[in-house]
């Protein structure tokens, strides 16, 4: 009987997780979005949401009720030590929540399991995968995209940048590394290559 096998999928910002895990997915792997998961545990009620507003303020609350999170953003990302105050309060939260699915993943069976992750190594979730994959691109090129993408200036999209674990850093700890700075249809045909590898091996397990 064929086992699940899961996968660390990250890189750095505006290096293209999205669109390799999108296409992971519609190769039939399963997805678990950290960012996705960050965003539900913030809902308007949740304890999530309590905490932060208390610890930030209500003035970081939209008029939806909902977080304010480009005005979130514009602090922490200015202020190393707000983004550490933010990343105190919600990580626990967020790995929490991943550990638990993961967990419920690893029930199935015959499965391919995706965790797209931005802070997948800052965080020890590296630890909770069987392999590695990071999305690779260069600075010029992820500058223009975050500029594009955000609608930041070069100065905004470059310090968001280089807040993160290097690039280069997550590239060496990879068991495998995507390269973006192509096309799409170039990085797909990376993306399928490394999928008919793993779903033509996974760990048995026992009947």
């Amino acid at each position: 009987m064929m086992g699940v096998r899961t996968i660390g999928l990250t890189g750095s910002i505006a290096s293209g997780k999205s669109l390799v895990g999108q296409q992971l997915q519609d190769l039939g792997a399963i997805v678990i979005d950290a960012d996705q998961v960050a965003r539900e545990v913030v809902q308007p009620g949740s304890p999530g949401w309590e905490l932060i507003s208390r610890e930030f303020g209500k003035s970081f609350v939209g008029s939806d009720g909902g977080l304010d999170r480009k005005a979130l953003g514009l602090l922490v990302f200015n202020n190393p030590q707000e983004l550490d105050r933010l990343n105190r309060a919600t990580h626990p939260l967020i790995l929490s929540e991943i550990e638990k699915r993961l967990r419920e993943y690893r029930s199935e069976r015959d499965s391919i399991v995706v965790l797209e992750a931005p802070l997948l190594f800052e965080t020890g979730l590296d630890r909770s995968v069987d392999e590695v994959w990071v999305v690779m691109v260069d600075q010029q090129t992820e500058v223009a995209r975050l500029m594009a993408r955000d609608h930041l200036t070069e100065q905004d999209a470059l310090r968001r940048i280089l807040i993160q674990m290097p690039l280069e850093e997550k590239v060496q700890r990879a068991d495998l590394v995507i390269d973006n700075r192509g096309t799409p249809e170039e990085t797909e045909r990376q993306v399928r290559e490394a999928w008919n590898e793993i779903s033509e091996y996974r760990p048995k397990t026992d009947d």
